[in-house]
């Protein structure tokens, strides 16, 4: 379980805008998404989110619930099966009224060398981290429609920015969200549907941690211009105003939240 964020705080920036709103979040029972559904809910959205974790998933939902002006709901669903997620997406549609937002933030970062990727790992891997956001994306475009536009916010990563080691099918994924923002926020700008790519730098989870000794989390500390961790709650405070609508003018582009790591 994260650390209570600051979400939950008076700290935070309130934004009347996103209470009532209907989000639902890609891979939100843990890590960055996770802190993101906290968020949300903090903001009194009404708010679904999907994962294959289904224990953390509950879980998150019962320490949330009792505090939430809208209770979250959780689904589990294998977003690399297409019928599933349509026919999930179309159920939290009814549950929460409509969709105003989508957070694409689901993805698996699982090392691999290249000498490793076969043609059917290939395929697996896009499955994974690029699929998905597309067809996410065209679930819930209907509704925003009906609605009068909403917000799609896709997960890309720092990762490719920085040609990080064995993560080549990773990077190529999240090298294709960023033209897949681009596309999908013309081709829908004129129906007041907003499409932007949150790149987030090293962020602290349980997940990152498993994947750097405390000397490597040092080396990405001394890459950045600002000192510190990365936590959800920071991707949250990026993810809440682009979903605002003190961002109705922002679509189409990449905003970063990485402590400037070069």
């Amino acid at each position: 379980m994260l650390q209570k964020t600051s979400a939950a705080t008076d700290t935070v920036a309130r934004y009347p805008s996103l209470i009532d709103k209907r989000v639902i979040v890609t891979g939100g029972g843990s890590g960055i998404g996770e802190g993101l559904v906290e968020a949300f809910v903090a903001q009194g959205a009404r708010v679904a989110f999907v994962d294959i974790a289904e224990e953390a998933a509950q879980a998150l939902v019962d320490r949330l619930t009792p505090d939430a002006r809208h209770a979250p709901i959780q689904r589990h669903c294998d977003l690399t099966n297409l019928d599933s997620l349509k026919a999930i997406f179309a159920d939290l549609e009814a549950a929460l009224g409509g969709v105003d937002i989508l957070v694409n933030n689901a993805g698996n970062d699982d090392r691999h060398s290249i000498a490793e990727v076969t043609p059917a790992y290939w395929d697996e891997r896009l499955n994974v981290n690029l699929r998905h956001q597309f067809f996410a994306a065209q679930a819930v475009i209907p509704a925003m429609k009906r609605a009068g536009g909403g917000a799609i916010l896709n997960f890309g990563s720092i990762s490719w920015h920085l040609g990080l080691n064995d993560l080549v099918l990773y990077q190529t994924c999240k090298a294709a969200i960023e033209g897949l923002t681009r596309s999908l926020a013309r081709d829908l700008g004129r129906e007041n549907i907003r499409v932007n790519t949150i790149v987030p730098g090293n962020v602290q989870t349980p997940r990152q941690e498993k994947w750097y000794t405390p000397e490597g989390e040092a080396e990405i500390v001394a890459a950045q211009c600002l000192d510190g961790r990365i936590q959800p709650s920071d991707v949250a405070a990026l993810v809440l105003f682009l979903a605002s609508d003190d961002a109705k003018m922002c679509t189409g582009h990449d905003y970063f939240i990485d402590a400037g790591w070069r």
